[in-house]
């Protein structure tokens, strides 16, 4: 079995070598069967599929995707939320509207990044598909790194529809004469060696022990049984857990880490495909269906149904979605049936890694702490941006990403700074991010910091609105009633004592949303400025208030939410800040160029 530092220095081979082969096609026409017919990625409205298309367009202008492929953006319809299940069943029939039967011989990624990514809200306005990456010139995103790892696919794969999420990342290796294939009926899902606790949040197979050895670095194999989000029992149960001389085991912050030979661990999924059969098989039961008024997930609701060993358990039980919804049964009950006597493929790659960066916690930790994913992945402490001083007097432990920062600013460890200006005067805590803001003025900002601006367009006026919070406070959890918003919790001060030092009540109009979701995401509390800089300074005068329990009054302010800053979101003045960096930056590389 080779050593921990060898897997690790063969993922970052095997990652090295996808995105250099990916950046000799960026700008160029791909060979036709080189690269994917389709790039499918879903919206969740019509204003973030319009923010979106904004992105692709300018992306393909600038040359950092290659030419050749269709990419498209396709918005959830109006009503109640579908979930990425229902998503792709979208997805199936605006593909058909657009091409008719050709649809069929087409390779297709679909890639979900429809939610409002309330747990990383740097993302929310500009979407978590387009999260920057500290690597790259220019700076890649997570689109570009989901295309160059998935860059061998499109030649092994028989027409059909590639399923992944937005917000995570697989590296992973293989040996030197195994490929990675889809070409056969039905699905085929990848599967990483994981620690059990993993595999409770997670998609987990239970494998054919008859065709599975569990040696080398890629083995196809079939699936006996997929379980969704199991307990452990659960697994022990089913016969999901193995005792592996490769497999990995995650730390105790959750990520998945090399362990000693004889532990135990679960196979647990990230990205299937479906061969075109199948596809249009989901495609008839969505026109059937009608409008959907529930939530389906891809990954429960397609995969469960899957294998010999599938049970029916799951379609009455509804406590995995956030409210209980009529028809959720009766989809998932006609979805079993439908599916039922499918076969699902795995494919195991044993020396492989998984990654999810969807919450502010992870997104710090895997991009600041996590030496394995800076390794395998090279990612770097200064990215595309104007440092003072060498890279190398930033704490190794921060990132700086397409950003302006200027001398005597300090970014404190295992901080984030991305598409943003750094006066001076500005002290950065510990653990922070900072996106899209312009700090011009002496400012400490303590540790735990999310600072994030948004521009805003209001009776054709742009305006600048930038939210403020701590990278652990929950921006999902709501209450009913307006007698419980003191369970509510900012910078880890009581809303209520919040509200009282801002001089604030509380009332219906507090709140953006109905009188069902009263939350941090939905509280009218930031606000709005003619500048980016002075909507900077006004949110950390009112973070500065509760730091110290000091008045600080907003009445005179118009207000708004987070949620009501993406309905009013101005895409093109936040592209053209980023714009005015990228361009200074490249001047001032230019201008050094001479000197070195």
């Amino acid at each position: 079995m080779p050593a921990a530092g060898e897997r690790s220095a063969a993922r970052r081979e095997a990652t090295g070598r996808r995105l250099a082969r990916f950046a000799a096609l960026r700008g160029g026409a791909a060979r036709p069967g080189r690269f994917w017919d389709v790039v499918a990625v879903t919206a969740a409205d019509a204003a973030q599929a319009r923010a979106y298309r904004r992105q692709l367009e300018q992306k393909l202008a600038r040359g950092e995707l290659p030419r050749g492929a269709r990419y498209h953006v396709f918005e959830d319809p109006p009503g109640p939320k579908i979930g990425n299940g229902g998503s792709t069943l979208h997805v199936l029939r605006c593909l058909e509207d657009l091409y008719g039967d050709k649809w069929t011989s087409f390779i297709v990624l679909l890639i979900h990044s429809g939610g409002y990514s309330q747990r990383l809200p740097n993302a929310s306005a500009l979407g978590k598909i387009f999260t920057a990456l500290p690597f790259g010139d220019p700076v890649y995103q997570m689109l570009e790194l989901k295309l160059a790892m998935y860059i061998d696919f499109p030649t092994h794969m028989k027409p059909g529809i590639l399923v992944t999420c937005s917000d995570d990342i697989e590296l992973y290796s293989t040996g030197v004469t195994e490929t990675i294939t889809f070409d056969k009926p039905g699905f085929t899902a990848l599967a990483h060696p994981s620690d059990l606790v993993v595999g409770t949040t997670h998609g987990v197979f239970v494998l054919d022990p008859s065709c599975f050895s569990g040696k080398g670095g890629l083995e196809y194999t079939s699936c006996h049984r997929f379980l969704h989000k199991p307990s452990i029992e659960t697994m022990r149960q089913c016969g999901a857990v193995w005792v592996r001389g490769n497999c990995s085991q995650p730390s105790s912050s959750g990520h998945r880490s090399d362990s000693e030979k004889g532990s135990e661990c679960v196979y647990t999924d990230s990205i299937f495909y479906m061969d075109h059969s199948i596809a249009k098989q989901l495609l008839t039961f969505y026109k059937e269906m009608g409008t959907l008024c529930c939530e389906i997930d891809a990954y429960g609701d397609f995969l469960q149904a899957l294998g010999p060993g599938a049970s029916q358990d799951y379609t009455k039980n509804t406590s995995d979605m956030s409210k209980e919804e009529s028809r959720l049964a009766e989809v998932r009950q006609k979805l079993c049936c439908l599916l039922r006597g499918t076969e699902l493929n795995v494919i195991v790659l044993n020396n492989s890694k998984f990654y999810h960066i969807g919450t502010t916690q992870e997104y710090l930790f895997h991009f600041t702490s996590d030496s394995k994913l800076k390794f395998e992945l090279d990612l770097l402490p200064v990215a595309f941006s104007i440092f003072p001083g060498k890279a190398e007097a930033l704490c190794q432990s921060a990132n700086v990403i397409q950003s302006i920062l200027e001398p005597g600013c300090v970014i404190g460890p295992g901080s984030v700074i991305e598409y943003s200006r750094v006066g001076p005067e500005v002290s950065v805590g510990k653990n922070s991010i900072i996106s899209g803001s312009y700090i011009n003025l002496k400012a400490d900002i303590p540790p735990n910091c999310f600072l994030s601006s948004v521009s805003i367009k209001m009776n054709d006026q742009v305006e600048y609105v930038t939210m403020v919070f701590s990278v652990e406070d929950d921006l999902k959890k709501s209450v009913k009633l307006l007698s419980d918003t003191h369970s509510l919790c900012f910078f880890g001060v009581s809303l209520l004592e919040c509200l009282d030092l801002w001089g604030m009540k509380v009332s219906d109009q507090l709140f953006s949303s109905e009188n069902t979701r009263l939350g941090l995401w939905t509280a009218r509390i930031f606000p709005v400025c003619s500048s980016l800089s002075e909507s900077v300074r006004m949110s950390l005068k009112l973070l500065n208030s509760v730091q110290h329990m000091s008045a600080f009054q907003l009445n005179d302010f118009k207000l708004l939410s987070v949620e009501e800053m993406l309905t009013y979101k101005d895409v093109e003045d936040m592209l053209q800040f980023r714009k005015q960096i990228y361009d200074e930056i490249s001047v001032q590389r230019q201008k050094e160029k001479p000197d070195l």
